[in-house]
This record gives C-alpha cells, sequence and structure tokens, in this order.
C-alpha cells in the first residue's frame, strides 16, 4: 500500500498541463493538452520500535525529516526509528575523544624530549 504510516500521504490525481496557447481565435485543434496524471508521495522504507518490537514500515519524506528533526533537537518524536543517532551527541563525542587523544599524545611527547636532550654543566 502507498500511503504513509503516520500521515496517510497517498496518491493523488491530477492533470497534466502544456504551457502552450489556448483556444483563442478558434483554434479548436491546437489548444494545450490536459491528460491525467498521478503524483505519487516520496516514501521510504524505515525500520521503527512500536511496543517493543522492530517493524518495517513506509513514511513519507516530510515525517521523517520530522522525526529527524525532533531527536536532533532533544525532543520526543512522534515514532522511535529503529536505526538512527542523534547527530549532535555523536559529533560531540566524536570531538571528545579526538581531543583526548590529542591531549594524550602531547603529553607523551614531552617527557621524552625533555630526557632526549643530554644535560651539560
Amino acid at each position: 500500500m502507498n500511503k504513509c504510516y503516520h500521515c496517510g500521504k497517498g496518491i493523488i490525481f491530477g492533470h497534466r498541463h502544456t504551457h502552450h496557447r489556448g483556444v483563442a481565435g478558434g483554434r479548436w485543434k491546437k489548444r494545450a493538452p490536459k491528460t491525467r496524471r498521478t503524483f505519487e508521495p516520496n516514501l521510504q522504507h524505515v525500520d521503527i520500535v512500536e511496543s517493543g518490537e522492530v517493524k518495517r514500515v513506509k513514511l513519507c519524506t516530510k515525517c521523517l525529516k520530522r522525526i529527524k528533526k525532533d531527536i536532533n533537537e532533544g525532543k520526543r518524536p512522534f515514532l522511535n526509528l529503529a536505526n538512527y543517532k542523534a547527530k549532535m551527541s555523536t559529533t560531540s563525542n566524536v570531538v571528545a575523544t579526538t581531543f583526548d587523544v590529542a591531549t594524550e599524545a602531547v603529553d607523551k611527547r614531552s617527557p621524552k624530549s625533555s630526557s632526549a636532550i643530554p644535560a651539560t654543566a
């Protein structure tokens, strides 16, 4: 079924209209054709956690964007994604660990450099 699991957005029908001159001047044969077409939502397959179970559903990109924004801002989303981590927390951890490794490397180098220089007196 091509519908969003949360908002129910689905296929709608409309007209395909070319940008062509109209019927002014008695040109009925050359009027702009209007044919039927479908407008389909941008649905993505995602895994959500619902009542303790992982469930694979289709979500439209508007709902998916809202969920990811709520997670990144620390708000409670209306659906919980199974495999998504907030961007802010992962980048801060990476920065912190990179900083810790850099300070340890500097600490290790400073005693070696001072002992490597022979003392002259």
